[in-house]
């Protein structure tokens, strides 16, 4: 882990995309690709936020620390391809996007239930899920490839 001076929270643009692209590669051993964020940034069910170092801080080589994205549909909210850097983990990065992210649903949509899936053996993100009041309610079997893992069908309503 290394400690992180400052970072602030916004929405993906343009100018974000080839940083975003990486951070999925660094992060998924299936990463979405430039075109999939390009996408999201016309589609109106859709936002990516990241956490982007501040100027002041230049400890980080990095300037996008982390990402997820909030895909609105029928009313509910799913949240898909939360992502750190590993060496900035356990600064509280994912923690603040998350809660960004469910703040904005809720104002931009009107989302009062949200719902992601997490690979079973990935004990760090399902408690930090939980901490945000997520709780299991399924398992979709063989979900993940590379390595093959369950996934944790999780709710916050």
């Amino acid at each position: 882990m290394r400690p992180v001076s400052g970072y602030h929270i916004r929405e993906m643009r343009r100018e974000d995309l080839d940083e975003v692209t990486a951070l999925e590669s660094a992060c998924f051993s299936m990463p979405w690709k430039y075109k999939d964020f390009e996408e999201v940034l016309t589609n109106p069910d859709r936002f990516y936020l990241i956490a982007e170092v501040d100027n002041a801080a230049a400890d980080a080589s990095e300037r996008i620390l982390g990402g997820c994205m909030l895909t609105h549909i029928a009313g509910e909210g799913d949240i898909s391809n939360v992502a750190v850097h590993e060496k900035y983990r356990s600064n509280g990065i994912a923690s603040s996007l998350l809660s960004e992210l469910i703040r904005l649903g809720e104002a931009r949509y009107g989302i009062r239930a949200f719902t992601l899936e997490v690979r079973s053996r990935n004990i760090p993100a399902r408690r930090l899920y939980e901490h945000h009041g997520f709780v299991s309610r399924g398992i979709r079997p063989h979900f993940y490839e590379r390595p093959e893992d369950d996934a944790v069908i999780m709710w916050r309503a």
